[in-house]
């Protein structure tokens, strides 16, 4: 009886006819050079470089080594490379691409550790030696990047804990994120707020309120963005935040046919004094409301910022107003321009000093005044004691031109566009295309963190057709 054959010289069932077995092909044979007039194979399309400057990332395993010796064909491509080109600018210290982020190495495909974050589209660490790194990289929607900076924030990118619910004030609990977005005339909106990151690890409800409405119809329509920042470290911030917006709105809900026939006039000098007295009605509903729970003012107040944009598509007055700190910008052929407007100084006042207001040395009829011998007057038991000075009134009316991007946001933004060039450049080149991005988009593009800004944000976005 015939020895059975040896299954390693047999044909492999899927190799073509006339393939030669594998017992019979030479094994020290060096792979035969490619003809003389074969270009030179392309490099890996889809690496991307890393976070510093002309290096690279380590390379990953040989998952496209050279195909055995006396190969018929050549290897199939990668199917995670997908055909995919082009690796991303780095912003930041963090290189991103609108493609899969790869790590990049003599091979081009991503390593072990790396591959289920490219095949999510995910953007590596800056740094390889980082402990964000270490975990698996920092996690980023598909086509953003997670931060930006000098390194990983301190806090987790997503929420930790819940704020504390009574359940005798459940309609009191406010959301982690809030997204809005319309269309009207020549201009596309997007607003956002959520937590801050040390809001969310701390289980603190997030102390900035958005609303965006529209009041009126057709052309004649009037849409209002308006967003309020609470007291920091006070326990009802998050209420009077959103008091102080549903105030607002309810003031210039029902003002808002004058107040857009004021627009489309370009009557500047009436919308200001009359938006001045709404915002101060409403500001001082707030502290009516304080006096009835019984909480300090201060710690029941809230900075108030405000857009009105109407929908006539022959008007492109776009009107700002509030009270509070914040910041107003303008994209403009891909450049950033602080166009927030500030606060008008407070008259002089006081006592008379000489040379400045100074009294008289004598009345008009020529009689001499009485020596003053400074001695100053007991104060009266029923005199109030003096109010604390209030935040300036902020307005702005501006012409807006077509590409034009107008950002209003609360501090939790505008203190890191200020301070981090690379958050200004990563956010000029995404919202400097001719359409708006999306509200999936705009809200990746919105929570992009920066280490050392973890406060609240809260913006709002208008694109000009």
């Amino acid at each position: 009886m015939a020895a059975p054959a040896d299954p390693r010289g047999a044909a492999a069932p899927d190799d073509p006819p006339g393939a030669a077995s594998r017992a019979d092909r030479p094994e020290n044979t060096p792979p035969s050079p490619p003809p003389e007039n074969t270009p030179p194979s392309a490099p890996p399309e889809n690496t991307a470089p890393s976070a510093r400057p002309g290096a690279w990332a380590a390379a990953g395993p040989a998952a496209s080594s050279p195909p055995a010796a006396g190969a018929d064909s050549a290897a199939p491509a990668d199917p995670r490379t997908a055909g995919v080109s082009g690796p991303g600018r780095p912003v930041g210290g963090v290189a991103w691409s609108a493609a899969a982020g790869t790590s990049g190495g003599g091979s081009g495909l991503p390593s072990r550790r790396r591959g289920a974050e490219a095949a999510r589209g995910e953007v590596a660490s800056p740094d390889p030696g980082s402990p964000r790194d270490a975990a698996g990289g920092a996690s980023a929607p598909e086509g953003g990047v997670d931060y930006v900076g000098s390194g990983p924030p301190t806090y987790d990118p997503e929420p930790t804990a819940l704020p504390a619910a009574d359940p005798d004030g459940l309609g009191d609990l406010v959301s982690d994120t809030v997204l809005e977005g319309a269309r009207y005339g020549a201009c596309a909106v997007r607003a956002v707020s959520l937590r801050g990151d040390s809001g969310r690890y701390r289980g603190e409800p997030r102390r900035d309120a958005l609303l965006v409405a529209r009041f009126g119809s057709g052309d004649h329509a009037l849409v209002l963005v308006a967003m309020a920042t609470g007291a920091r470290a006070a326990s009802g911030a998050h209420l009077a935040a959103a008091e102080a917006c549903r105030w607002i709105g309810q003031a210039v809900g029902r003002s808002h046919q004058r107040l857009g026939e004021d627009i489309r006039a370009g009557r500047r000098g009436e919308l200001k004094s009359g938006l001045h007295r709404l915002t101060d009605r409403s500001l001082g509903r707030l502290r009516a409301t304080a006096d009835e729970r019984g909480v300090d003012p201060e710690q029941y107040g809230a900075s108030l910022r405000c857009l009105l944009l109407p929908a006539d598509p022959d008007c492109r007055t776009r009107v700002f107003f509030g009270v509070g700190e914040g910041g107003l910008f303008r994209l403009r052929d891909g450049v950033w321009q602080d166009i927030e407007p500030q606060p008008v100084p407070a008259e002089p006042g006081g006592a008379p000093v000489v040379g400045f207001g100074s009294p008289p040395a004598e009345t008009p009829e020529g009689d001499r005044l009485t020596l003053d011998l400074g001695i100053p007057a007991p104060p009266r038991p029923f005199e109030p004691a003096p109010a604390p000075p209030r935040e300036p009134f902020r307005f702005r009316a501006s012409l807006a031109r077509p590409g034009d991007a107008l950002v209003m946001c609360t501090p939790g933004l505008a203190d890191p566009l200020r301070g981090e060039p690379a958050l200004c450049a990563y956010l000029a080149r995404r919202w400097s295309g001719r359409t708006p991005p999306g509200l999936a988009a705009f809200l990746a593009d919105a929570q992009v963190r920066v280490k050392g800004y973890a406060d609240d944000r809260t913006a709002a976005a208008v694109w000009e057709a």
